[in-house]
């Protein structure tokens, strides 16, 4: 696991997928995207139906590595808001496991904004529109103008990398250190299995991270975050 220093405290991260809190013994994830492929599939675009059980033994391999207690998850957690019905017996077995085993908050993002409040009583965990915690507010989507500290998803950022002559793509974290009292603010890549991304650089993703001083990208790699700037405030 990769430190991460953000509002005024210690945070740790992997590949760049997800985040822990070990003040809260909290991991926290975005944009799962559960049963995309089974969406889809109702459209006549044919995709492999296992995205699901690839992003739940993604999510146990990191509670596992974290030894987290708690799950918070950022919103979009199933693609659309009918996805729990669609999950086949195993992958929903293996989430039912994880929400017995750990205290699970299912933040609702604009894609999943109609679960249904009997979501607990099938697959487990609690529903939330956002919450604030430790003095950080979790949500699904960066709210533009926000002064306290914030942690959401909802963008997919991600980093077009050069090295050693080859260009890579790599899921990164977005962070902004906050101008006039504003707090620090955070966006977490996609974590799910079938999800594409943007531009960490893109207008968008600057635009609802102000006010701010700075806005950079954090990208894991060798042991280490690589940090790459992607805004600064005039002068």
């Amino acid at each position: 696991m990769v430190p991460l220093s953000f509002a005024d405290e210690e945070w740790r991260t992997d590949a760049g997928r997800w985040l822990f809190w070990p003040r809260e013994n909290a991991l926290l994830v975005a944009d799962l995207h559960l049963e995309k492929a089974s969406f889809f599939a109702t459209t006549g675009q044919m995709l492999p139906p296992y995205d699901s059980r690839e992003t739940l033994e993604r999510l146990a391999l990191a509670i596992r590595e974290t030894g987290a207690r708690r799950v918070f998850c950022l919103g979009d957690n199933f693609h659309d808001s009918d996805g729990p019905d669609r999950l086949e017996p195993h992958a929903r077995g293996m989430l039912c496991a994880l929400t017995r085993a750990t205290d699970w908050v299912w933040i609702t993002g604009n894609h999943d904004a109609a679960m249904p409040d009997a979501l607990g009583e099938t697959v487990g965990g609690t529903l939330a529109e956002e919450l604030e915690l430790g003095g950080v507010v979790l949500r699904h989507e960066a709210r533009a103008g926000e002064t306290r500290s914030e942690i959401s998803g909802h963008y997919h950022p991600r980093m077009r990398i050069t090295a050693r002559g080859r260009r890579v793509v790599r899921p990164c974290i977005v962070t902004s250190q906050g101008s006039g009292g504003a707090g620090g603010r955070m966006i977490l890549p996609a974590f799910g299995a079938l999800t594409g991304g943007m531009d960490a650089a893109d207008p968008a993703i600057l635009s609802a991270l102000q006010p701010a001083r700075a806005i950079d990208a954090h990208v894991p790699a060798a042991g280490r975050l690589v940090r790459f700037p992607l805004w600064r405030a005039a002068a």
